[in-house]
């Protein structure tokens, strides 16, 4: 199972969130590079990197941070937080990103998520799926739809999409645990699907279990700032 180190970004600084709250925000460091760096020294290759400043603004703002990570480390970037335009995967991609990660977009106009699909490959793009009782939630967890995650997900699958990644906006930022009930039900949907856990994670038990679900990567970030799992063991 592959292993995806978090950087979230807030005016340049790598941060934390507990549950999307802007509020509970913690700074882990303000040098996102030297973060980046150890985790390639350590011998992870992926990297998941949050605009969350893009995501408030609805805009992409943090690309230099994208452009230096991708620049200084041979990490496989990839970016989300405020895509919502053509312009902001433009940016996303010239940045550096091996993916560009899209979540709201993909809910609220699937036309447009579409058109991208079709412009640069579904190869590029990694579909993140916030859920909230196996309903999709948008805009910062905020809003809550009716949409159930497994037809978020199959109306993709259709159009090429393979990596996704699921965030259960409950577990987040908590260090309580991931949500495997909802992952195993994903994981037994859709077997073929290139499936990435994201939030809850508190040890190595919980980076076992979800491999034992089936899960083809986990997202990992307050655990590891938090020195829940160290580094050395996850490589």
């Amino acid at each position: 199972m592959e292993i995806i180190p978090a950087i979230d970004i807030i005016d340049g600084k790598c941060v934390r969130l507990t549950q999307g709250d802007y509020s509970q925000k913690k700074v882990y460091n303000e040098h996102p590079l030297e973060v980046a760096k150890a985790f390639e020294d350590a011998g992870l290759r992926r990297l998941h990197l949050v605009d969350l400043d893009g995501a408030k603004a609805g805009a992409v703002k943090n690309w230099k941070v994208l452009e230096t990570l991708a620049g200084k480390t041979g990490l496989v970037i990839d970016f989300g937080g405020g895509i919502k335009t053509a312009a902001d995967v433009e940016i996303v991609f010239d940045s550096g990103a091996a993916l560009a990660t899209v979540g709201s977009i993909a809910v609220k106009d699937g036309p447009l998520f579409v058109s991208w699909l079709s412009a640069y490959g579904a190869e590029r793009f990694l579909l993140g799926a916030d859920v909230k009782d196996e309903k999709i939630a948008v805009s910062g967890w905020q809003e809550t739809t009716d949409r159930w995650v497994y037809d978020f997900i199959a109306e993709y699958l259709d159009k090429g999409v393979r990596q996704v990644f699921c965030t259960d906006v409950s577990k987040d930022g908590l260090l309580q645990g991931p949500a495997l009930e909802l992952y195993r039900n994903i994981v037994g949907k859709f077997p073929e699907l290139h499936f990435i856990a994201s939030g809850g994670v508190s040890g190595m038990d919980d980076v076992r279990r979800l491999e034992e679900v089936g899960c083809k990567g986990v997202i990992i970030g307050k655990a590891i700032y938090e020195g829940r799992i160290t580094l050395k063991e996850l490589c």
